[in-house]
């Protein structure tokens, strides 16, 4: 009986164990925040997106980000439909953006220890039918069972074909690059 006992104990244990391990697999975002910001002598232009969703397999260093274009939500509606026409991110034609790198410092992020550490990742960055490497900086912050990243970093729009030939008016009134602000709250799945 003794015996018995020890055993269902250790497998229950065991299974104990394995589902916190499996618990801390990946870390899912659906609470991120990204900002698209321009300036121009003319005016400033920024649009949010709350609609993103992320994950981050701290075993592989792998992140992956889906950003569905039309969620970016502009202050004036036809900033938003120029942003969303086919002179622009033909979001018809090309619904969502992604983001799939690697952290290429792991071994310096401790997941398990709440603090804040430096990230600097790499990947390959998807926005219409372009695609380009990035390798950009960035901070986790891990707190409890949680994460917190932050990044800011400027994306050049005529690398993912986006240019303004046909309309000198619009290209006055939006930079040649943008300032990209993400915040993602993540927690472990």
């Amino acid at each position: 009986m003794k015996k018995i006992l020890s055993s269902l104990f250790l497998a229950v244990a065991l299974l104990t164990f394995s589902e916190a391990v499996q618990a801390q697999d990946r870390y899912v975002s659906s609470k991120t925040h990204i900002k698209f910001f321009s300036t121009t002598p003319v005016e400033d232009i920024e649009a949010n997106n709350y609609a993103t969703v992320s994950t981050i397999v701290p075993s592989t260093g792998d992140v992956v980000f889906s950003v569905p274009i039309q969620s970016f939500e502009f202050e004036k509606a036809m900033m938003q439909e120029h942003f969303n026409n086919e002179h622009f991110l033909e979001s018809s034609v090309y619904p969502k953006s992604k983001f799939k790198a690697t952290i290429l410092n792991l071994d310096e992020i401790d997941f398990t220890k709440n603090g804040e550490y430096q990230a600097e990742i790499q990947g390959q960055m998807t926005i219409k039918d372009k695609t380009n490497s990035v390798k950009e900086w960035g901070t986790i912050t891990v707190e409890d069972q949680s994460l917190t990243v932050n990044a800011v970093f400027d994306l050049v729009l005529a690398d993912y074909g986006i240019t303004f030939a046909d309309s000198e008016m619009v290209a006055t009134k939006i930079g040649k690059s943008v300032e990209i602000t993400v915040i993602a709250e993540y927690n472990s799945k």
